[in-house]
């Protein structure tokens, strides 16, 4: 018995040996980002077109949001690591995405120096981590994003039920590949979501491409698909509310990003594709093709300019255009809390459709603020405070 016992307790205390002397860390972070907007052409709660909104503003330029991130050094350049990000309407309190407990992201994974990071969980896409950061979204928030945010410009969905690679920095090089389960017994496929991009950043120049897919899943009412994929919703505005039925979104995006001094600017084009079958509303695949361009200019170290230009159009069982213009600016009172202010105008034209699936004039919704205007114009402008911490 004392030799069993013994043969027990020595690998335990060899286990708690290491874990006692292994280094590691975790960290408290957030952001809380409170303001005012103004928009021109909005609907109410009813539903009731208004020609003026004025409301206080959750997440302006950043969303609300706290989190805690951990790292232990297992050795030899090996590590493990977690990250659970929580996202929150300062305005009431209330749990955001859906009203997840860490629904802006929840991870666990190893890293290596030599070999790259994999982590499991709720998490962002490469085109997020690889394309978003080389377009004005990096630096004035959704005010800049496609109309609707329907090509996750802004990071409106998030992957959950995710495994994600993601390779270390060679010779500017870095890759990107993310496999979602849809967990639907029976097929594989259904809810699935897979994606993977490529980056290159050398001195002032940054391009990255990325290529997205989320299946639809199965789940139907009226014999009509709702949307139950490992991929968050994407249709939240009246943009693109009429293709929810849609089998699966392909996304395909590139992006690039120059600096020169306190100047810099960039360019990103997506194709963003909603593929129908037999249990969708819609008769013909949804294409939108959207380009942006944008100019920043940094007055000192504290205050930061921008002017960007979209231009989305759909083609498919409808054709529709949208031409939007924003501006930005970004004052730092310290290294962890700016004022700012940015403003958005939108035209739209040509004919989209309803959620429900009928023919209708297209509606503007500027950026990714997730405002109907009930109209074929809609301007906003958003003031707020933010702070780092």
């Amino acid at each position: 018995m004392k030799k069993k016992l013994l043969a027990v307790a020595v690998p335990a205390a060899m286990v708690w040996s290491v874990g006692a002397h292994a280094q590691s860390s975790v960290t408290l972070y957030g952001i809380v980002d409170a303001g005012l907007v103004y928009a021109h052409n909005a609907q109410d709660a009813s539903g009731a077109n208004q020609s003026t909104l004025v409301k206080f503003n959750s997440g302006g330029l950043s969303g609300d949001r706290w989190g805690l991130r951990g790292r232990e050094d297992l050795g030899s350049g090996l590590a493990a690591i977690f990250q659970l990000e929580n996202g929150f309407n300062i305005g009431t309190g209330a749990l955001g995405q859906g009203s997840r407990e860490f629904g802006r992201k929840a991870v666990v994974g190893l890293t290596s120096t030599q070999w790259g990071t994999v982590t499991l969980g709720r998490q962002y896409d490469p085109n997020v981590d690889l394309v978003q950061p080389l377009t004005e979204d990096g630096y004035f928030g959704g005010i800049f994003a496609t109309p609707g945010d329907l090509d996750n410009y802004d990071n409106s969905a998030r992957i959950s039920n995710s495994i994600k690679y993601v390779s270390p920095v060679l010779s500017g090089l870095q890759f990107e590949a993310l496999y979602a389960f849809g967990n639907t017994a029976g097929t594989v496929g259904a809810g699935q979501t897979f994606s993977g991009g490529l980056a290159y950043n050398q001195g002032p120049l940054a391009l990255a491409a990325s290529y997205f897919h989320a299946d639809g899943g199965r789940t139907t009412a009226n014999n009509v698909r709702t949307w139950t994929s490992s991929t968050d919703s994407l249709f939240n505005t009246v943009i693109n509310a009429g293709f929810a039925s849609a089998k699966s979104v392909q996304i395909v995006r590139a992006g690039g990003l120059y600096a020169l001094g306190a100047l810099s600017f960039g360019a990103s084009y997506s194709n963003t594709q909603y593929k129908r079958d037999g249990f969708s509303s819609f008769g013909s695949d949804a294409k939108f093709n959207s380009g942006a361009g944008f100019v920043n200019y940094r007055f000192s170290t504290a205050l930061q300019t921008g002017i960007g230009y979209s231009y989305t159009s759909l083609t498919g069982p409808t054709s529709a255009h949208y031409h939007q213009i924003s501006l930005g600016g970004d004052y730092l009172l310290s290294k962890r809390t700016d004022l700012y202010l940015v403003g958005g105008y939108q035209k739209a034209s040509g004919q989209t459709l309803s959620a429900g699936g009928a023919v209708i004039g297209a509606e503007a919704s500027v950026g990714s603020y997730g405002v109907n205007s009930g109209a074929s114009s809609q301007a906003i402008v958003s003031a707020g405070l933010r702070h780092r911490f």
